[in-house]
């Protein structure tokens, strides 16, 4: 078959190299497929590996580095969860709707015509290199995204003004660089180990308390569990993440936020300190110490002891516009049973 010479993303086929315009004889490589609930850590691995690969074709090809491409992609697929948006079966979890893809005014909704749908102003882009541009392909999809964000250039401020031109709200703008600092500074997907909030060898109790009523500062619900131990008892972070806050507030006392991969964010309040070692801004792994167990809030800055000493835990999880409550003590027990296998092996 004689090569066709098409646009620079046709680099990336089922040969595995870069071809500069030829597409290998097997034809555009198809939508792979994603792991279903379930999937063993091995068959994990696999994937994540396939994923990154992916990310730094296409990086290699476009200037966008590969981990803010991931960043995108992981950005995406938390809020097709919050959002219950469908899921792609593909690698890629960037999520076009079908007007996004063939344009407003297109009266094709399934059009994969490269042509009609650049006519009708469309994003859908052809990235596979065989003539379509389908929205089931994950080159064609992650192409596409890539061609959105490279409009002003490809470096740091330009990816940034791409993104606020896309998502037109700054929070959005905001996860994709946080994860992107993430998956940059480790070289790596497999970045979804949780550990459990407090040293399992600590004295330590906690039950469901998310929901409860509370008088302090006004009725309302409890954001959190309650785990009680003693003062000084270190505070880990459970996952992978960065610290979005760190300070005092009147409720919490000393606390600290943290926004892991999930677009979770992590809240851990009545801190009697913090570990100097860390910082606003700072990338933390699970089970890094954070601050001690205390008493403080509940007033102004340095109040303490109007409680028993003990680690208030929330989890919030962004849905593009708001961070929203979820109970956490689930999560807190199965970390907590994950982490005491992994010991015994």
């Amino acid at each position: 078959m004689a090569a066709r010479w098409l646009h620079p993303i046709v680099a990336i086929s089922l040969c595995g190299s870069i071809l500069f315009g030829a597409v290998c004889p097997a034809q555009a490589a198809p939508a792979a497929t994603a792991p279903k609930p379930g999937t063993d850590a091995k068959s994990m691995k696999i994937v994540f590996a396939e994923r990154k690969d992916l990310f730094e074709k296409v990086g290699a090809v476009t200037g966008i580095p590969w981990y803010y491409l991931a960043a995108l992609d992981q950005y995406e697929r938390t809020i097709n969860l919050a959002r219950k948006r469908p899921a792609n079966d593909g690698l890629v979890g960037i999520y076009f709707s079908e007007l996004q893809w063939g344009g407003m005014m297109n009266p094709d909704h399934d059009d994969t015509n490269p042509g009609t749908i650049a006519l009708f102003d469309g994003i859908g882009r052809d990235g596979s290199g065989d003539g379509r541009a389908d929205r089931k392909n994950d080159l064609d999809v992650l192409y596409s995204m890539a061609m959105l964000l490279l409009k002003h250039g490809s470096v740091e401020e330009d990816l940034r003004i791409g993104l606020w031109e896309y998502y037109q709200n700054t929070r959005s703008v905001e996860r994709v660089q946080q994860f992107a600092k993430i998956y940059g500074k480790f070289d790596t997907l497999e970045l979804h180990e949780h550990a459990f909030v407090l040293p399992l060898k600590a004295d330590y109790s906690y039950r469901s308390t998310w929901g409860a009523s509370r008088g302090w500062g006004g009725y309302r619900i409890h954001e959190g569990t309650d785990l009680f131990a003693g003062y000084g008892v270190p505070v880990r972070s459970a996952a992978y993440g960065i610290i979005e806050e760190m300070g005092w507030n009147p409720y919490g006392g000393w606390r600290v936020g943290i926004r892991d991969l999930n677009n979770v964010y992590h809240y851990y309040a009545h801190l009697s300190g913090f570990n100097k070692e860390v910082k606003t801004g700072d990338i933390v792994t699970p089970g890094q110490v954070v601050g001690w167990v205390g008493s403080s809030g509940y007033g102004k800055p340095g109040t303490s002891g109007k409680f028993p000493p003990h680690l208030h835990y929330g989890m919030y999880r962004d849905n593009g516009l708001t961070d929203w409550s979820f109970d956490p003590y689930p999560h807190l027990r199965k970390w907590e049973r994950e982490e005491r296998m992994r010991k015994k092996k």
